[in-house]
């Protein structure tokens, strides 16, 4: 009862803050993308895409196909003014479009339905900031694999010139008939084939599992097969130059901003670090959720520093929100030099409505995190302090629309959050537009509450430089460049790393 009490003392005592609605959102939009520089926002709906000014928030372009829906959708610049859009529709097909001079523009498909008895079906389509590359993992009558493209972003860029000369011609009919640039694979990866039998020596829950590539980590393919790609015009299907193995399975992954650390979540609950440029574990982690496994995890970017940590390792350090099945909230700090800290954000909720469905870092936030529950509660939490910094609430009129997945978008140039609410039904709509969905809108900067939390430049001179490189060949250069400077650095990881392998396995033996 006590703690109950102080429960609802302590929600009594964090601020709400009103989400202002803004405007009508098109029926049924699914998915809202936002381009980097905040100029314009893009809503995939049940009728095609729409694009409209982040400014006025009118509409400034449209493509329109009955009976299409789209469900997710990416946006990226290319140009001072074009924007490459890739989305895929509830059928599972991906599509490239173009944003140029207040007009969408379709490219092409990306898994064309060829043959009706093998057909594709896209899950996940991602394009590359600058839209130079896109990749998607496609799975077909149960087999699945990663496709990556090359966009022929510089040949795209003269047809959309001519495309809006052609419009612009006195003489000409108004249809534009242009033959875009068609997109090219680049490479085709497929699960490496293993044998049947005993792939690994060891404890008998590892060398009796069939599926040996769940405990396995690829390094290494893109580079390869991209120097492969610039000799040979046809697809390439490589095997991978590295495999990091582990022995515990693989439930969940992530990549930080900077690409050079790359998070895994094992069974067990253990979190393993690895350093891509040293090519060894950064930190292997056992973080005390008993009976919980990962179902996903993400880098937390500016970290607030504390006095005391002005030593050489504090740019080697790396921290991690980790989401269990159980609903539960971690965080693991860790790096070379230092000591690995976890810490349990939340508790198990009692009730599957308080599961969070949604938790992201807030790039533009010092430490904190968006929160979303599945009751539809959203909420700030600084994840350095283990508090709630306040509530985000639409209207009483409103609810935030599918808590479950809800539909928004997080802009850190204008530190803004876009989310969709619909009508409350318990509520009596006045007219028949209240009861559409709206378009609730949160700046960040103007709230006296998350002001003091707001970082002014996010982007870290190392992170700055990472992102910079336009091109794959330059950014291949750089990591070589590294590795052949980094040697004595790398020598001196593998045997640190060596030794903490050592210590991690007879910790797991004492647990067992």
């Amino acid at each position: 009862m006590e703690a109950a009490d102080k429960i609802k003392k302590l929600r009594k005592a964090t601020p709400t803050l009103e989400l202002p609605s803004v405007t009508q959102l098109p029926e049924s939009t699914n998915c809202l993308a936002c381009s980097e520089d905040g100029r314009y926002l893009c809503l995939g709906h049940c009728r095609g895409l729409s694009v409209w000014s982040a400014s006025s928030l009118t509409c400034v372009s449209e493509w329109l196909q009955d009976r299409l829906e789209i469900t997710s959708v990416q946006m990226t610049r290319i140009a001072e003014m074009t924007y490459l859009l890739g989305t895929v529709d509830d059928m599972g097909v991906a599509r490239v479009f173009a944003h140029h001079s207040d007009v969408i523009h379709l490219f092409g498909v990306i898994n064309i339905m060829e043959d009706v008895n093998k057909r594709s079906i896209c899950l996940t389509f991602e394009l590359h900031e600058g839209g130079h590359y896109g990749a998607a993992s496609v799975s077909c009558n149960g087999a699945a694999w990663l496709e990556v493209y090359h966009f022929p972003s510089a040949a795209w860029l003269e047809e959309l010139e001519r495309a809006s000369s052609q419009k612009q011609d006195p003489n000409s009919s108004g249809e534009v008939d242009v033959k875009w640039s068609p997109v090219a694979v680049m490479i085709k990866i497929k699960p490496p084939k293993i044998l049947a039998g005993r792939p690994l020596d060891g404890p008998p829950e590892v060398s009796q599992t069939t599926d040996y590539l769940a405990h396995c980590v690829a390094l290494d393919v893109i580079m390869n097969s991209s120097r492969q790609w610039q000799k040979t015009s046809f697809n390439v299907e490589p095997m991978p130059d590295v495999l990091w193995p582990h022995a515990k399975e693989i439930l969940c992954s992530a990549v930080s901003r900077c690409t050079r650390y790359i998070a895994l979540g094992l069974d067990d609950a253990l979190v393993c670090v690895w350093d891509r440029l040293s090519g060894a574990p950064l930190a292997v982690v056992l973080v005390p959720a008993e009976n919980s496994a990962f179902i996903r995890m993400q880098f937390t970017d500016y970290w607030s520093v504390c006095a005391d940590d002005s030593e050489i390792f504090t740019a080697e350090k790396v921290h991690l929100l980790l989401l269990c099945k159980s609903g539960e909230i971690h965080t693991v700090t860790t790096g070379r030099g230092t000591q690995s800290c976890t810490t349990q954000l939340t508790e198990r909720p009692e009730d599957s409505r308080d599961f969070p469905s949604v938790i992201t870092s807030v790039p533009f936030l010092q430490g904190l995190s968006l929160v979303v529950k599945r009751n539809g509660k959203m909420f700030l939490q600084d994840v350095i302090n283990k508090t709630t910094v306040c509530f985000l609430t639409p209207p009483t009129t409103h609810l935030v629309s599918t808590p479950c997945s809800p539909v928004y978008a997080l802009n850190a140039k204008l530190q803004t959050l876009f989310i969709r609410g619909d009508q409350d039904t318990s509520c009596s709509a006045s007219s028949e537009d209240s009861s559409q969905s709206q378009l609730f809108i949160f700046r960040f900067r103007e709230s006296g509450i998350t002001k003091q939390f707001v970082i002014s430049h996010p982007d870290s001179p190392q992170q700055q430089k990472t992102l910079s490189y336009d091109t794959l060949e330059e950014t291949c250069n750089v990591y070589l460049q590294q590795r052949a400077l980094s040697v004595a650095e790398r020598t001196r990881d593998i045997m640190k790393t060596w030794e903490r392998l050592q210590e991690t396995a007879v910790t797991l033996q004492q647990r067992q």
